[in-house]
């Protein structure tokens, strides 16, 4: 078999082929990446090996449809996160298929592997009265709750996905005559949202006078760009506090809210909060 190993093969995997010849996105980078964290670590147990003594062979369609289990019934991801976790293996191993061809048979069987079938639930949309409860949330007596509300009012109004909410710098905000907001979404396409006068005046008093066109627009407490786990945990975690004033199906999550505001994008609404 190959004298390849198993870290160089993985190094070359990201260096050459995501970074080099796809030239995949940060994003996209990020998710391998821990996918392979997450899978080293499960076959460094069952092997008891450390992860530099792995060898292609260690991770055999056997290991890896018991490490989608585990995701699964351990960590608790969902169908869809299984799945995507197989595709960045699958893909690996179409990349070690095709540096050395010995381990043909090896990767075939991975790559035979399915995906997972599961239900596409509907998402629900948020009224008026639910995005008043969510906007009104934070404690804008705070830094984070003014973060906060500026980045659910923001999220609100324009539909961005986490990622391109977590990655804006203070130089995509164009604010006066024309304002909006510049993001790289998904499939590298640039898009300009424009900004209501509320919101573009929202901004800039947080923005203040600090000209540094490349700090992130919401930083955390350290400030770093905050992280999409961050995200996540702050629209669900202000969508349970105001429970009450919503109704009880309120959807939260940031992917939720995205969705909410592609079906319920009406200036009406969003007029009825702002007052």
């Amino acid at each position: 078999m190959s004298t390849i190993a198993l870290p160089a093969l993985i190094q070359r995997f990201f260096t050459e082929r995501l970074c080099t010849q796809l030239e995949a996105s940060r994003h996209t980078v990020a998710g391998y990446r821990d996918t392979f964290r997450l899978l080293l670590r499960y076959a460094s147990t069952r092997r008891n090996k450390p992860p530099v003594n792995l060898t292609v062979e260690d991770i055999d369609a056997d290991l890896v449809a018991d490490f989608l289990a585990h995701t699964e019934t351990t960590r608790g991801n969902s169908a869809r996160s299984r799945n995507t976790r197989l595709a960045a293996i699958r893909s690996f191993f179409r990349f070690v298929a095709m540096t050395d061809p010995t381990w043909l048979l090896h990767c075939q069987r991975i790559l035979a592997m399915p995906n997972k079938r599961y239900v596409k639930r509907a998402v629900t949309f948020l009224d008026a009265e639910e995005m008043a409860a969510l906007l009104a949330a934070p404690d804008r007596t705070t830094w984070a709750g003014r973060r906060d509300h500026a980045l659910l009012l923001l999220a609100i109004q324009t539909g961005l996905r986490a990622s391109e909410l977590v990655g804006l710098t203070r130089g995509d905000v164009a604010l006066g005559t024309g304002a909006h907001i510049r993001c790289m979404g998904k499939g590298r396409k640039e898009r300009a949202t424009p900004l209501r006068r509320e919101t573009a005046k929202l901004l800039a008093t947080w923005i203040g006078n600090d000209k540094d066109q490349s700090k992130p627009l919401f930083p955390s407490i350290r400030g770093e760009r905050l992280s999409r786990d961050a995200l996540e945990h702050l629209s669900a975690s202000t969508a349970s506090r105001r429970r009450a004033r919503a109704r009880a199906s309120a959807p939260s999550g940031s992917h939720r809210i995205r969705c909410a505001t592609a079906r319920r994008w009406t200036c009406s609404i969003m007029a009825s909060i702002l007052r």
